[in-house]
């Protein structure tokens, strides 16, 4: 298994490329040469640039130009790739199965259906993964949630992922919709950037303009691990966030009172960075264990030990839903969750959001983006009330 992972960063590009070459130029087409040609030297080009804008753009160099190219080649092979294969079989199978022409007709319609179906997708996901995502709004019962605290307002933006494309205005307008939702705490869980806080300071500044009438509190994700967290945590201090690394604060209300807490990303402690580790003791030192527990945590797989220790409520984000369909099936390898609302244990929730940005490839399909809207309720509150 080790020899195997070794080489999959070596095979998986050959085959995203290899493979629609093979489904769109050399299955029965029977192309002009000139076609197969240029055709073949655009994919090789493909597979020889896009390792190489990746390196140029998150190497050391960090080439912005570089990997917007890079990203953009990843997305849109990964598309490619997979409707060669979707498509490419089942719509050959449908037309042998009518009878529809001989076997060069039935090859060039496959071609021509699987570069439409691929352009539109990529169009689609192109403007949904720039837009302000749509607000999703969901009523949480907390079984230990005082009436006091009843119909408290949590907005959770998450994987904002500042990056290489500029996004300044769409953060201006992401805060503009937060602000909108008259929220008494707004969460960040991590994955603010890809860059450092230096770099990408100008697209994360509107986090700055987000209010709530309780608090704005802010955990690192993996990302930050990449491009010096420390930087980030100083950053949203300054933004007039909270940062809760492995540690908690108050919300209370009408005598009741809730404690959220945070810790650091999972990946923080092979960071090597001092002081920087998940630690959920830590997170809830103090803490009266009667009270009910809003914790977050960057990736969803911290749930089993917020189980372990009856947190209510876990906000994770992380998976991006998968960003580009069928991608979340990977990521339920490594996740108990790829979106929503799941229960783990007989206490905890977890919440998982599908990401507010994207991450690399500019495009999101089936997977859109969303700001969350999670309306807390104590037990026994009428339907809808």
């Amino acid at each position: 298994m080790q020899l195997l992972m070794r080489y999959v960063p070596l095979v998986a590009p050959v085959l995203l490329w290899a493979v629609p070459c093979w489904v769109l130029l050399y299955t029965g087409q029977g192309w002009p040469l000139p076609v197969t040609l240029i055709g073949t030297a655009l994919f090789v080009l493909g597979l020889a640039g896009m390792p190489l804008a990746m390196v140029r753009g998150h190497g050391r160099r960090q080439q912005d130009g570089a990997a917007i190219v890079g990203d953009t080649l990843l997305g849109a092979v990964w598309v490619l790739f997979t409707w060669s294969v979707l498509l490419g079989t089942l719509l050959r199978l449908a037309l042998v199965a009518a009878d529809v022409g001989d076997g060069q007709d039935r090859a060039r319609i496959v071609t021509w259906a699987v570069l439409g179906t691929t352009a539109v997708l990529l169009a689609w996901g192109y403007a949904e993964a720039r837009r302000v995502p749509r607000v999703r709004r969901l009523e949480v019962e907390l079984p230990r949630l005082g009436s006091g605290l009843d119909n408290t307002r949590v907005v959770l933006i998450t994987d904002t992922h500042y990056g290489p494309l500029d996004r300044a205005s769409w953060s201006a307008r992401v805060c503009e919709t937060v602000n909108s939702l008259d929220a008494d705490l707004v969460c960040h869980t991590g994955d603010i950037a890809d860059g450092t806080a230096e770099r990408r300071q100008a697209q994360a500044a509107p986090l700055g303009t987000v209010q709530a009438t309780r608090g704005r509190v802010y955990v690192t994700g993996n990302h930050e691990y990449y491009s010096e967290a420390q930087g980030w945590v100083d950053l949203m201090n300054e933004l007039g966030w909270e940062p809760l690394r492995n540690r908690h604060l108050l919300l209370e209300r009408g005598g009741d009172t809730l404690v959220v807490a945070g810790v650091d990303d999972v990946t923080a402690e092979s960071s090597g960075l001092p002081g920087h580790r998940a630690h959920l003791d830590g997170a809830l030192e103090g803490a009266d264990p009667d009270l009910p527990v809003l914790l977050l945590a960057h990736q969803p797989t911290f749930v089993d030990r917020a189980a372990a220790h009856g947190v209510d409520l876990q906000l994770s984000g992380h998976t991006h839903g998968g960003q580009i369909w069928p991608f979340h099936y990977l990521v339920r390898l490594d996740q108990p969750a790829v979106a929503g609302l799941s229960r783990h244990g007989d206490r905890t929730q977890l919440y998982t959001s599908r990401g507010t940005g994207f991450w690399g490839p500019p495009f999101r399909v089936l997977a859109p983006s969303e700001i969350t809207l999670l309306v807390l309720c104590s037990p026994g509150r009428p339907a809808g009330a």
